[in-house]
């Protein structure tokens, strides 16, 4: 059964209201919850981006159900991968095992902060593969000491562990990055509805989730919601090459300088129509994604009437139009 889950978007809210927003979602229906883990916002119109891993802690503290997620963390500059792997299993231990440690090769964006300059992609996935089998290795337990091209682990142990292993999920965007991540992940991530990536998997050898991730800007009227839209995710239209790149907001601002309304509106459904919401996540379980996570554009005053619309009528309709299995 397709899965549909609410994303806690750490750039447009402060922690305060992330956490006020995950109980909410949780009642409202969604099966499961990711979390953004940034440095900084995409634009100066979204102004926050609090510490994830702080606020996923009080979120296993204020929900019950819902699985929760990194979408995604990039344990490769800003955090060294034996600190990911600790605060990983430290929060599957407060979510009582709920929790599913999501990766990627990050963006310049967040990774630049401490000064060590951005790899090119290919040194990124090298860094990121190297980063999973170290806290491959901490989740399975006892000392791990490892010297590698990219890292250096000392005499490093997880001494509080959940009894199941924590699962990793990566990101992945073309055969490349799919061949090198399906034999060693547990689950995997993308942003694009794209069927190559999800048979690719299978293929390579990859099983679990395929967990995908769409923007939707819901809103009584229209108009409103394709105008936030544009201020606050106009960055989306430059795809994740280009996004992986760009060094700040300021820099995110330049490059969408003539992206329009229009074409913000004709790539994330904005508005009340519901129908629309479904046709557009409709392509990814089309495509063969088990899971899929709406991001709902706008912060703290823009997350109540939707979260009220997902209850009442999007998850019903998405439920239902949603094939059995996938």
């Amino acid at each position: 059964m397709v899965r549909f889950g609410y994303t806690l978007m750490t750039e447009q809210s402060g922690p305060r209201a992330l956490v006020r927003h995950a109980p909410l979602a949780e009642r409202a229906g969604f099966d499961f919850e990711v979390m953004s883990d940034h440095f900084s916002p995409w634009l100066d119109a979204q102004g926050h981006s609090p510490y994830a891993w702080s606020v996923l802690g009080a979120v296993t503290q204020v929900t019950e159900r819902v699985e929760l997620m990194t979408y995604v963390t990039a344990p490769i500059m800003r955090y060294h991968p034996a600190v990911v792997a600790q605060k990983a299993a430290t929060v599957a231990l407060l979510s009582d095992g709920r929790f599913t440690l999501g990766l990627g090769a990050g963006e310049n964006l967040n990774e630049h902060v401490v000064g060590r300059g951005w790899p090119p992609a290919n040194v990124r996935h090298e860094m990121l593969s190297e980063a999973v089998d170290i806290i491959g290795a901490l989740f399975d337990g006892g000392y791990v000491n490892h010297v590698g091209r990219h890292y250096r682990v000392d005499s490093a142990k997880l001494w509080d562990l959940p009894e199941t292993r924590v699962p990793i999920a990566v990101a992945v965007s073309g055969a490349q990055s799919v061949g090198k991540f399906a034999p060693v992940a547990d689950a995997m991530i993308a942003t694009d509805p794209d069927a190559e990536l999800t048979t690719g998997w299978e293929r390579a050898g990859g099983g679990g989730r395929r967990i995908g991730q769409i923007p939707v800007c819901w809103d009584p009227d229209r108009d409103t919601a394709v105008q936030r839209a544009h201020e606050q995710f106009r960055w989306f239209a430059g795809g994740w090459k280009v996004n992986a790149e760009l060094p700040g907001p300021a820099g995110f601002a330049a490059a969408t300088r003539s992206v329009r309304r229009e074409d913000v509106a004709a790539g994330i459904p904005c508005g009340p129509d519901v129908g629309g919401i479904v046709a557009a996540v409709s392509e990814f379980w089309k495509a063969g994604f088990t899971d899929i996570a709406l991001v709902q554009v706008g912060g703290d005053r823009h997350q109540d009437g939707f979260l009220d619309c997902a209850e009442h009528e999007l998850l019903p309709a998405l439920r239902e139009a949603a094939p059995d299995t996938v």
